[in-house]
């Protein structure tokens, strides 16, 4: 007795039966369109990834439009748009004579003095730093000392005495600010004023930001784009670039003081404290043209850059 049936694949006559056999696994909707008029509607789900595709296209040309307009508002050797005459109608103010409120800045530590410690390499002395440290004993009070670190062999006697004698003897909670410049040997410029709390800042550029920040002036968007796009040029392509570039710098610096007695607009700046130093440790002032030499007199016009010309002799 047979365990179960089949159906003959053989018909009568020995002729083979035709059977409806699948010729692929599954079946799937055609995703490709023909060319004359569509046999089939087209899945939503494609035609959604289509236009989410083309929604992504649209706001990414978008995207490099704005990218495209924001660059050309730096102003830099190879720049195609001088927006120095958009800064004549900033609203800054010169220095202010009576300082700024140091506690609302770096905040308010009740019972110790506010202490700025830079390390720098006495080899290459940071003359922006030497510079700023005489405008802000123009404005506040601050206690200035200057030491030694063990990696240092030796230090010429100016840079030991680059702060100058203290005039008044007051006691330490009488100041409002402390400036410790230690002489190490180090690869760059490092900063802290709060030693327990903060990573350094490194960089001679950068601590000349912060330094001037500290007479608390405020300027756009624009015009403080134009001041850190001064610092940065100054640092990388005319002190640390080729003669190609220093060349383009100072054409750069030429054309803008032209239009303007300084860098970035009427007033000192940062900017200018940083690329006027950095023209006297490359040696470059006498390459400098007319307007470039014009500014620098009018730097060292002030005595904090006057006294500063001291260490270099």
């Amino acid at each position: 007795m047979p365990m179960y049936k089949v159906r003959p694949f053989h018909g009568p006559g020995a002729v083979v039966r035709a059977e409806q056999l699948p010729g692929c696994m599954y079946r799937v909707p055609s995703l490709h369109r023909a060319a004359g008029p569509p046999q089939e509607e087209v899945d939503p789900s494609l035609q959604a990834l289509e236009s989410r595709q083309e929604e992504i296209l649209k706001r990414l040309y978008e995207l490099k439009s704005a990218v495209d307009g924001l660059s050309k508002m730096i102003q830099t050797p190879d720049a195609d748009l001088d927006v120095t005459n958009i800064i004549q109608s900033d609203d800054c103010s010169p220095l202010p004579t009576n300082g700024a409120d140091l506690d609302l800045m770096l905040g308010k530590d009740y019972g110790a003095l506010k202490d700025i410690v830079i390390n720098a390499n006495p080899s290459l002395p940071p003359l922006s730093l030497l510079v700023l440290h005489r405008l802000l004993c123009e404005r506040y009070k601050i206690l200035s000392a200057v030491h030694t670190h063990s990696s240092v062999k030796s230090v010429p006697e100016n840079l030991l005495k680059c702060f100058g004698e203290q005039t008044k003897k007051q006691p330490r909670h009488e100041y409002q600010l402390g400036f410790t410049l230690i002489w190490k040997d180090v690869p760059k410029p490092q900063m802290k004023f709060s030693i327990q709390t903060m990573c350094p800042i490194e960089g001679e550029g950068n601590i000349a930001r912060f330094l001037f920040s500290l007479f608390g002036q405020k300027y756009n968007a624009v015009t403080s784009t134009l001041i850190d796009s001064w610092v940065d040029t100054a640092i990388f392509q005319l002190k640390e670039g080729s003669s190609k570039e220093r060349g383009a710098v100072l054409r750069s610096m030429n054309a803008a003081l032209g239009k303007t007695p300084w860098l970035v607009g009427n007033e000192l700046s940062v900017a200018d404290v940083v690329a006027w130093c950095v023209l006297q440790q490359t040696g470059s002032t006498n390459a400098a043209p007319a307007n470039v030499q014009k500014w620098m007199k009018s730097c060292e016009n002030l005595a904090p850059f006057s006294s500063v010309m001291k260490l270099l002799k």
